[in-house]
């Protein structure tokens, strides 16, 4: 049985801020034999990043903003769930509970400017009728969510502890959405809890196990694009899904390497036209990056691509009878055609806007906001 949300709001020590100062002064940096990313990581770019965060990125001030948010923890499956649950703002009528779920590199920061735009969306510029209650776990492994002295849960497990954690805050029927890994985790709450998800939102149409024999050409035109983008995108995720503790000690030890691994994808993920800060600040870069240095999780969240890749095929194959909707970024990663969405799941709606990338809902807070408003309005009711 579940324990009681207890409040969490969690404060540095100022020994871990220190010691990372410290290991950020010490940082030994690679050669590069040409500029820019094609390599990886920009060593230009990542020296000032990395002087930035020893000598004036202020960790209290973000943990801060963060502590705004209304964070709960509560023991799960033997684990303990960090989680945000906002409330609806004056909603003009029942507030539609959403549970949001995020991927990798991030955690419940993924979704930390939008989360107002959706409980108050009257004070926002939409209507009050569209809020809702939110909730957003960090998986574990992620965040300030345990990491798991096991083998890493899959997505499945992650969608099971979901659906435990709506059952403790009250809500028996609610709404999903999510992206990357949340995207996977939101189709298996739809999947194995159809009685209770009312509608779900992704923002990709996730992968074949086994291409069926009848695709489009449409389909095989894309699973080709996925394949080419695997070659020259994809190693880090062969790393994951294989070798997660090789990289994890380095990762784990070097704050310049950590930033390294991930900012890489923040510019290659996102609608920022090669410069990442286009996307994001410096700022928001180390916040997401410092919550993954503070929790010691680079590891553990590296360890479920290995646990979902376990997964078996057929479960892949299951069709979502849920109420679906996505919304395929452009800048976002392998959009799907709309045939493979339709064999999937059951597709009501699908959008493609002019802007965003795999981080919409921090990139896009305003955009993503008002593409789940509108798509979960008419299961306000069901």
């Amino acid at each position: 049985m579940a324990d009681r949300p207890e409040l969490f709001a969690p404060q540095a020590d100022p020994a871990q801020l220190a010691d990372l100062r410290s290991r950020l002064r010490a940082t030994r940096f690679p050669d590069s034999p040409e500029d820019g990313w094609a390599l990886g990581a920009d060593v230009a770019y990542l020296r000032e990043l990395i002087a930035y965060w020893a000598d004036e990125f202020d960790w209290t001030k973000q943990e801060a903003a963060l502590a705004r948010l209304p964070r709960y923890r509560v023991r799960l499956g033997g684990s303990r769930i960090h989680f945000v649950h906002a409330r609806a703002v004056a909603p003009s009528g029942p507030a539609l509970p959403l549970v949001l779920t995020h991927g990798w590199p991030d955690s419940f920061w993924r979704y930390s400017k939008v989360i107002p735009l959706l409980t108050d969306p009257g004070a926002h510029g939409g209507d009050p009728a569209d809020a809702f209650d939110v909730v957003v776990p960090d998986m574990p492994g992620y965040g300030y969510s345990d990491r798991p002295t096991g083998p890493a849960p899959d997505s499945v497990a992650v969608a099971g502890l979901w659906a435990e954690l709506m059952t403790v805050l009250g809500y028996p029927r609610f709404a999903a959405a999510g992206g990357d890994i949340g995207s996977g985790v939101s189709r298996f709450l739809a999947l194995d809890h159809p009685d209770r998800v009312v509608a779900v939102h992704r923002m990709d149409g996730g992968l074949p196990a086994f291409p069926p024999d009848d695709l489009t050409p449409e389909e095989r035109a894309w699973l080709q694009d996925v394949a080419a983008w695997g070659a020259a995108e994809g190693a880090y995720a062969a790393m994951h899904r294989t070798k997660p503790q090789t990289a994890a000690v380095g990762l784990t030890d070097s704050p310049a390497g950590l930033a390294a691994w991930i900012v890489e994808k923040l510019r290659a993920w996102s609608d920022c036209g090669g410069d990442v800060e286009r996307a994001f600040t410096k700022d928001e870069i180390l916040t997401n990056v410092t919550i993954y240095w503070l929790t010691g999780t680079i590891g553990s969240a590296m360890r479920m691509y290995q646990a979902n890749a376990a997964i078996p095929p057929e479960q892949h194959a299951r069709r979502v009878e849920v109420p679906s909707g996505l919304t395929l970024f452009p800048a976002d990663i392998a959009r799907a055609p709309r045939a493979w969405l339709d064999r999937v799941a059951n597709t009501v709606r699908v959008t493609e806007p002019e802007r965003g990338g795999h981080f919409a809902p921090f990139e896009e807070p305003e955009l993503y906001a008002r593409e789940l408003r509108e798509f979960f309005r008419p299961f306000r009711s069901a």
